[in-house]
This record gives structure tokens, sequence and C-alpha cells, in this order.
């Protein structure tokens, strides 16, 4: 694989991490001309270049953020190649990087496997190879399935049924991959009254912001004998993460309907509320679909939803954010050390200092760049702070929801938040090692300690 052209030769001498970096902002670029070609457009349709950066990086980065409305400016070879975009950005560059090397016979090799180690967010070079196979045949399956299931059910809302299943095909990709993209025109609006619709959306959501590893563990139980299973052992990270999503969508669902009571959901029925507030939780994750126009929502509501966009999805799964488990392990960090214990047990495990070290790295360098985002924006933009720290978020989670004034920022504003999707579709720890450069053998000394008062 390695590239042996003069030209080219230095890319060898580069890191996994910084090579992931330049790929991704490689394939963004590439983006922004397949949907700059006049063949995406609808006729007589012209985008000025930030406004087609601008969308291209959102659906590598898979946020759905947009300047402009997808059913109105993009033909339906354009949105063919936005939903393509949206799987090579929601299944990772290395994914699609390794399925093609196995078409092509070529070897993975260690430089490879590094690669892939480092945008999937491993630890190990065990298994890899196999685990990018697994990941492609769930992706495609689920997929598949939920082309299917919406295609079918939509035939009794569009007057074709080739209608019915391109509209079903670009749903189940966008929500698969949580990409907020839609091409409705309205998002889910027109089926907020139609909870199978949204009870399917749901489910893809869920199974794409879960995270791959996730899904392979709980696959791999489904489909074990029962003697098998008297040995199968769920991973920490899987405990960990399951239980942190599904803390933070119930948490935040019940939250909603106790801030929305009296306003939002004020002579709606249960069954409105319940289903309002659910799928408004879970696209916090990283979706970015919605059921209503948020901007309906109560200031405490938004800034709730601004919190939640912030943390994202879980590690090695299509979301952005500070991720999952990196809160999980700050807020047991802190109550831990409050009660005056210096390790972190869960569930009957010990957590490494490594990964303690990384959890608070991410999560202070989130709180710094998420901040330093919006000071800037607030600065040049004549909107309210809540709005902007509203659509920084979703741009840093790569969630795309928005309370509507993406679309009339300036250009200045526009390419901060396209940072932000770039290092939310990255991760904030490759973002932050692109500027390391290799450890380099030597210095092996330590000096003295010496203690600093601290509170």
């Amino acid at each position: 694989m390695w590239i042996r052209h003069r030209s080219f030769r230095w890319l060898n001498d580069l890191s996994p991490v910084q090579l992931i970096v330049i790929f991704y902002g490689f394939a963004m670029l590439l983006a922004c001309i397949l949907l700059g070609l006049p063949v995406a457009h609808k006729e007589g349709v012209e985008l000025p270049f930030i406004d087609l950066l601008f969308t291209a990086v959102s659906a590598v980065s898979v946020t759905g953020l947009t300047v402009v409305n997808v059913t109105e400016t993009f033909s339906v070879t354009g949105t063919f190649l936005i939903a393509f975009l949206l799987q090579f950005g929601g299944i990772g560059i290395m994914t699609l990087g390794t399925f093609i090397w196995i078409v092509m016979g070529k070897k993975i090799g260690l430089r490879e496997r590094r690669l892939i180690m480092t945008d999937q967010n491993q630890t190990h070079f065990q298994g890899m190879v196999r685990m990018m196979k697994q990941i492609l045949l769930m992706i495609f399956t689920i997929e598949i399935l939920g082309f299917l299931i919406l295609g079918t059910y939509y035939m009794q809302y569009f007057e074709t049924w080739q209608e019915a299943y391109y509209q079903g095909f670009f749903a189940s990709v966008s929500a698969t991959t949580n990409g907020g993209f839609d091409i409705t025109g309205q998002s889910l609006i027109p089926f907020q009254r139609d909870y199978f619709v949204q009870f399917i959306h749901i489910v893809l959501i869920i199974l794409g912001a879960i995270g791959f590893p996730v899904l392979i563990e709980v696959r791999d139980y489904l489909f074990s004998t029962t003697e098998q299973r008297k040995f199968m052992r769920f991973s920490l990270f899987t405990k960990l993460t399951t239980t942190t999503f599904v803390l933070l969508i119930v948490g935040g669902m019940i939250l909603i309907i106790l801030l929305e009571f009296n306003h939002f959901f004020a002579g709606k029925a249960w069954h409105e509320i319940l289903f309002y507030s659910l799928f408004q939780s879970i696209t916090t994750r990283s979706a970015g679909l919605s059921t209503m126009d948020v901007s309906e929502f109560t200031e405490q509501t938004e800034l709730l939803m601004t919190a939640l966009m912030f943390i994202g999805a879980s590690p090695s799964s299509v979301g952005g954010g500070i991720r999952t488990t990196s809160f999980a392990l700050v807020i047991i960090f802190l109550l831990t050390y409050a009660r005056g214990q210096r390790t972190i047990r869960i569930f009957k495990r010990e957590v490494h200092d490594e990964d303690l070290i990384k959890a608070v790295v991410v999560s202070i360098m989130g709180v710094v760049t998420y901040f330093t985002a919006v000071t800037v924006v607030v600065a040049v933009e004549p909107f309210d702070v809540l709005e902007i720290m509203f659509e920084v978020a979703s741009a840093f989670g790569t969630t795309g929801l928005s309370l509507g004034i993406t679309p009339h920022l300036t250009t200045f504003s526009k390419i901060v938040l396209i940072l932000l999707m770039f290092i939310g579709r990255v991760g904030i720890l490759s973002f932050l090692f692109t500027f390391n450069k290799e450890k380099k053998k030597g210095k092996n000394y330590h000096y003295p300690t010496e203690r600093i008062i601290i509170g």
C-alpha cells in the first residue's frame, strides 16, 4: 500500500494519526468537488464554494448541518452522492479502505493495521481486519433491512413505488450513519404522528451510535449456543458504553418532559409526549433528525440538548462529541475522588490509568475547543448566545440539529463550524496527536518531584 512515488514518499514518514487526518481532509475536498459537479445540482442552481465545502464536510463527517435545502438544491444524482458520502464517513475511511484492499487481493500489513486501529479508536492490532469485515457486513445488513422496511411502508405516503423506495433508501442510510440529512425538506416532521416510522428510525440511530464493538459482542452473544454463553463475558467497554448510552437517553427524555410539560407538551396526549421527548433525546446522541422544530422548545430544553450533543455518541461509532465513555469516566472519577478513593472500579473491573487520562484530556480539550468556538462566533454574529451555543455543539458533536441560524452565518463562522465538524469526525485525540511527532528514544530520566498547592 505504501507510496513509492517520489513526490509523495514523504507520507511514509507520517504517523498513523497524521495520515488519518490527511486522508479525511482529502476525502472532504474530493467530496466538495463531486458535489460541485453540474449533474449533482438541479437546473439553474449554483452554489458558492463555501456552501459546497460546508455541505461536503457535513456529509463526510456525518453531521447533517446544512446551509442549503437539500431537496431544492441537489438533483437525484446529488442526493445519491450525499448518501455515498454519508456511508463513507459513517463506516470510516479505513473500513472502506480495508474492503477495497481485500477485493483487490492486496495484503494488509502492519502499517495498514495501525491505520485501522487509529481510525476505529482501538488499542490493539489483534483482529482488526476481521473487525472491519464484521462492521461492513453489519452496517450493510442494517441499512438494507431499514431500506426495505421504510421503502415498503412509505408506499402509503408517496405516489409511486420508486419514490417510496428512494425515500426509504436515503432515510435508512441517513439514520444508520447518524447523518442528519433528509430529502423530505422537513426532516421527520411529516411523520411526527407516525410512530412506526419513528420507531424504525430510533432503532437505526441507536445501532449506528452505540459503537461497532458493542454490536459485534451482542451479535456473538445472540448467535451463540446456550453452552457457549456460559463462558462468554461482555467487555467493560460494552457494559460502560451501553449503560451510559441508556442513562443519557432515559435521563434526557425525562428532563425534556419535565422542562416542557407546561410549555410545548401542554395539551398533548401521553403518547405524543412520550415519542416527542424520546426521539429528541435519542437524536442528540448524534443523529440530527427531528420530529419537530426544536426552536419551539424553551431555552432550558435547548440548553439541555446542547449539553447532550456535546457528549455525543459512543467511541468507534458513526457519532462525534467527547463520546459517552469519556463523559462516564470523568463523572465516575469525580465521585470516586470525592469519596477519598484513587482507583476507579466499574463492574468489578479497574480502569486503566491511561484510559482515564485520555478521558480527562478529551473532556478538557472538548470544553476548551467548544467555548473557544462559541466565543469567536459570538464576536461576529448578531444571534443570541444560546442559539450559537446550540449550533456549535451540533457541529462539534456531528449531530446536525439546528435552530435555523446556520444558513445565515457569515463565511467566517461557517469556516469555524467546518473545522469543528472535521475535528468531531477524526476525534479530539487524533486531531491533538496530529501535531505530535513519533516517540524517539532517549531522555529516559526524571526530574525531582515537588508538590503544588491545589484548590
